[in-house]
């Protein structure tokens, strides 16, 4: 095992990427003592750590699609979720909770599916990357990346050229179908959820219990600033 992670480690190459503050939200989440408010871009608090949970500023289709019109403006992206004392709420920019969800304003989602481009593939217990064309063809020798990590996950966003989480050597990191390390191996988990699509960024652990944001540089975002 050891052998074949040198050989893949030797084969990666680094990715330098910029990323500017446009592309990114412009609150994020942080979490002090087990309470989530939010952060702006340099670090300054504007919404005081609160919440049980709080998400990014991103649509909910259940209130854009409500049977109660009034309340479908709460459903754009210039709202978060954000949970208190059990009672789930819609807040906006400056941290006022402007809407408190109730059951019968939930309507249903119709989202589209983007099928991706590329899957993981398991080989001898190794993770590697391979087309979905080279699938519907059965050409499954074919691989854009060579099975040698020990787990891949595909995160949703640009499905040409899609963000992949990675583990190698029980470390996890971010690679793209070039085989490029986008964030190095050194974090405990990264999370399998919609924050890449969302917001440009990766929710990440280096304990496996303590989660913060970082973006495809590897700065990470807390009250003190971005480091």
């Amino acid at each position: 095992m050891k052998k074949i992670f040198t050989l893949c480690i030797a084969s990666i190459s680094i990715a330098a990427y910029s990323q500017t503050p446009d592309e990114l939200p412009e609150l994020i989440p942080v979490t002090i003592n087990q309470k989530t408010g939010y952060i702006d871009q340099k670090g300054n608090t504007i919404v005081k750590p609160e919440y049980n949970i709080a998400m990014l500023f991103s649509e909910d289709c259940h209130l854009l699609n409500s049977p109660n019109e009034n309340v479908r403006i709460f459903g754009t992206s210039d709202y978060a979720t954000a949970e208190k004392n059990m009672i789930v709420y819609r807040i906006n920019k400056l941290g006022e909770r402007v809407y408190q969800y109730k059951s019968e304003d939930k309507g249903k989602c119709t989202l589209q599916y983007e099928p991706q481009q590329y899957n993981a593939f398991v080989v001898n217990g190794f993770y590697g990357l391979i087309s979905k064309k080279s699938i519907d063809d059965k050409k499954y020798d074919n691989f854009v990346i060579s099975p040698a990590y020990q787990s891949l996950y595909i995160l949703d966003g640009d499905t040409d050229d899609p963000m992949i989480i990675a583990v190698l050597d029980d470390k996890f990191g971010i690679i793209n179908k070039k085989n490029e390390v986008i964030i190095p191996f050194i974090y405990e988990d990264i999370k399998t959820n919609l924050s890449w699509k969302t917001a440009h960024l990766f929710e990440v652990s280096t304990n496996g219990k303590d989660y913060f944001y970082i973006n495809k540089n590897n700065h990470s975002y807390n009250i003190s600033g971005i480091k």
